[in-house]
């Protein structure tokens, strides 16, 4: 058994939910959404979690989120910071967004060097997706890995929403392709993107596994996206681009798992109220507790 690590990426500015939606609570006694996938986490297997967060809401954090963890998972933070870019190369002083999920699992580079599953603060997985990828690495699995979802189980009644859109072949990702406007309509779904959608095409929700030598490849192909995009004041630098180019390049292979899970998340203001209803019902259902910590 290969011990696995957990990186929550929780640096995002919630610039559409209007504020830190991390620490929001969704739980009947005042879980986070980060709560739920840390106890399914636990659950799964997982040994420690790395917090990828902004340090100027460190304190804030730890008295919210992490201090419950105490004995029952490691728990490490890694702060993601504008300025933290390589040599020769300086942050637009107009740029208040983060560099993005690439930049935000590259700043973990230094304390991760197992296995590692990265995944969203600000989403609901469901244990299932936790446990198709600690079971792929506890059991000897050396490729990339990506928990696959099916699209019309991952949109928000409260407005578009963006995916990354997945081809596969032989159960390997084949092209990832962020496709933004997904959104319900009388005429059926809508994207920003001239294509017919089911609603069962499988679609990426950002729960990638990792092995340590990721960091070499995030840490070359940052500093050229640095080059050619980081005067650009929104850039992002991608992981879901990160991964399409390793695959087209034949550096890696990803190995595809599946969760039957409908996500759920905080993405709009008027999505908390769902989610909260949402977890009610898993909790009646005896899928979770009412304490979870």
């Amino acid at each position: 058994m290969n011990d696995i690590t957990l990186l929550v990426m929780a640096a995002g500015m919630g610039s559409r939910y209007g504020g830190l939606k991390q620490l929001d609570s969704v739980g009947p006694n005042q879980e986070t959404i980060i709560d739920y996938s840390v106890y399914d986490a636990i659950r799964a297997g997982f040994e420690k979690v790395v917090f990828v967060i902004r340090k100027e809401f460190h304190k804030e954090f730890k008295s919210l989120i992490t201090d419950k963890y105490f004995g029952k998972i490691r728990v490490e933070y890694a702060f993601q910071d504008l300025e933290n870019l390589p040599a020769n190369f300086t942050c637009p002083e107009e740029r208040k967004k983060p560099w993005g999920t690439g930049h935000a699992i590259l700043s973990a580079k230094d304390i991760i060097q197992e296995p590692f599953v990265a995944i969203n603060g600000d989403d609901f997985y469901g244990l299932e997706s936790f446990q198709v990828v600690a079971d792929y690495y506890q059991n000897g699995g050396s490729e990339l890995s990506m928990v696959a979802f099916q699209l019309d189980n991952t949109l928000s009644d409260f407005g578009s929403v963006t995916r990354g859109l997945c081809t596969l072949k032989e159960n390997k990702l084949n092209t990832i392709i962020e496709t933004g406007g997904l959104i319900k309509s009388e005429e059926g779904l809508r994207s920003d993107r001239n294509i017919h959608l089911n609603g069962k095409e499988p679609v990426s929700m950002n729960v990638w596994g990792f092995t340590p030598d990721i960091f070499g490849y995030l840490d070359s192909m940052f500093f050229q996206f640095l080059k050619e995009e980081g005067d650009a004041l929104k850039s992002e630098f991608l992981i879901p681009s990160v991964v399409n180019n390793l695959i087209q390049t034949d550096k890696k292979s990803v190995h595809i798992l599946h969760s039957s899970a409908k996500w759920f998340g905080v993405t709009y203001k008027e999505d908390k109220s769902y989610v909260m209803e949402e977890i009610k019902k898993l909790i009646k259902d005896g899928l979770y507790p009412k304490n979870l910590f």
